[in-house]
């Protein structure tokens, strides 16, 4: 074979399946690799345990402009910096089951967990806050052919009243209704996202929690903004509340 005969052997298509063969295993390394910007290491319980990265290991911090002028880097120490779980293991062994030794629905155990999401609300295309009450965003109202919520009691699972509503929260973006605005006896205002709320002419039932626990209901830093660690804290309160809001619903098995 002379020099330069290497079409005598080995042809064009056959180099083009070579290229795409180390192409897509770069593409399927880089998207693991980028996958990994949050939600890893993986922690073991045990300290005296090593972080898991696998492989291939966790990318560099890179830096995200955010369209309101914020930056997000990623990988990030956020959830690193988060208090101890008030809760202890049931037995001597990783991964074994956990159980709270404060208010889980107030410490986020189990049901009531929430992540540690950005402390600022979240906005439209236009940088204009997206979570509104109706006395602030006047382009919106309820359906005549609906129930008018504002001036209703509001009822916990064991029927005793917590207050009443007296606004509702727009999402400007999906133009629906997310939360439900509740003033308590003592004068504090909680926020009911919807999906808990039991809406007829005669009131609100919420099945999740009791009329007393409303008071521990986590509340909005700002009167007409909730951010979005606001909001992962209210909905984790009252999804807790399904499993922590009485001793019968834990199903003890002694």
């Amino acid at each position: 074979m002379g020099t330069g005969a290497i079409t005598a052997y080995i042809d064009v298509a056959q180099i083009v399946l070579y290229i795409f063969w180390i192409f897509f295993f770069w593409l399927v390394v880089w998207l693991v690799r980028e996958g990994k910007r949050e939600g890893y290491p993986l922690q073991s319980d045990r300290r005296d345990y090593a972080d898991i990265e696998g492989w291939p290991p966790l990318p560099s911090p890179k830096t995200y402009k955010l369209a309101d002028g914020r930056e997000f880097s990623a990988p990030h120490d956020r959830d690193r910096s988060a208090a101890p779980l008030a809760a202890q293991r049931t037995a001597n062994f990783p991964g074994s089951p956990i159980e709270p030794t404060g208010n889980p629905m107030v410490d986020g155990i189990g049901p009531a967990a929430w992540t540690a999401r950005t402390d600022a609300p979240d906005h439209m295309l236009d940088g204009s806050v997206k979570l509104q009450p109706l006395r602030t965003e006047r382009d919106h109202s309820v359906s005549l052919n609906d129930v008018d919520p504002r001036g209703l009691e509001v009822r916990g699972h064991d029927d005793v009243v917590a207050g009443k509503v007296v606004d509702l929260w727009v999402d400007r973006a999906e133009t629906l209704f997310r939360y439900l605005e509740v003033e308590l006896h003592n004068g504090k205002r909680v926020l009911l996202p919807i999906p808990f709320a039991r809406i007829n002419k005669r009131g609100v039932k919420v099945t999740a929690i009791t009329g007393a626990q409303f008071a521990d209901v986590p509340t909005t830093r700002h009167p007409d903004q909730v951010t979005l660690l606001e909001e992962d804290k209210i909905s984790g309160y009252y999804g807790g509340g399904y499993l922590y809001s009485t001793p019968q619903r834990q199903e003890p098995l002694a």
